[in-house]
């Protein structure tokens, strides 16, 4: 019956890593979406989406069973409950990077980013999926120190959303009033999926120590953080 449990643990995991990894695709694919006007593109990371959410519900139904039949304490109550919160994080990623898609569908066959900004709006996606990616591997390997770098690694993030911010403020902007709506919608989907992914790597510092990330000091730096 234990071996049964723990399995069950372990697949409530597994199901975590697959959303991450699907949601992680999902940024990744909606960018391309987005810069190239591919409304084929757009159509299917939005159609994807439900698999995420069904993960979701399928894990809270399996978290829930759990805590219902077996009533675990200590670490294993962590992993459940901390599992809930994570899987969470990761189908609102899902949707943000659905909110990505439909504005490319929004704006087909036109772009929704201007030519000069596309550099940035790459940049912005691209480090979302690594970061996902990085949460994902967290998850996997329970690494605190690997975990607390991903919000070292947010910076970046931060950075880029600020310089989209000071581009569409500049007097030179010449894009529009709508351009520059899709423009702002964009920074912020991407700065709240990286915030997500940091999200998701907190909880498996606070599911492994039983502390909180905010209080724990990783052993080691990211070089040039």
């Amino acid at each position: 019956m234990r071996d049964a449990y723990h399995e069950e643990l372990d697949s409530i995991g597994e199901g975590l890593v697959e959303m991450a990894r699907l949601v992680g695709s999902a940024i990744g694919r909606a960018t391309t979406a987005i810069l190239d006007a591919d409304l084929k593109l757009a159509e299917s990371v939005i159609a994807a989406d439900e698999k995420v959410d069904d993960l979701q519900r399928d894990l809270e139904d399996r978290a829930v069973a759990l805590l219902a039949r077996q009533q675990p304490v200590a670490t294993d109550l962590r992993i459940v409950v901390t599992s809930l919160r994570m899987s969470a994080d990761l189908e609102r990623s899902g949707d943000l990077a659905q909110h990505v898609a439909k504005l490319a569908r929004l704006r087909f066959p036109e772009t929704a980013v201007p030519r000069d900004l596309h550099a940035t709006i790459l940049e912005m996606g691209q480090l979302a999926q690594r970061l996902m990616a990085k949460a994902a591997e967290v998850i996997i390997t329970k690494d605190v120190d690997l975990a607390l770098q991903l919000e070292q690694d947010d910076d970046a993030m931060d950075l880029l959303h600020r310089a989209l911010f000071q581009h569409l403020m500049d007097d030179r902007w010449k894009h529009g009033i709508e351009t520059a709506v899709d423009v702002t919608l964009l920074g912020r989907y991407y700065e709240r999926f990286a915030d997500h992914a940091v999200s998701v790597a907190k909880r498996v510092v606070y599911l492994v120590t039983g502390e909180h990330a905010d209080v724990i000091a990783p052993s080691t730096q990211v070089d040039g953080a």
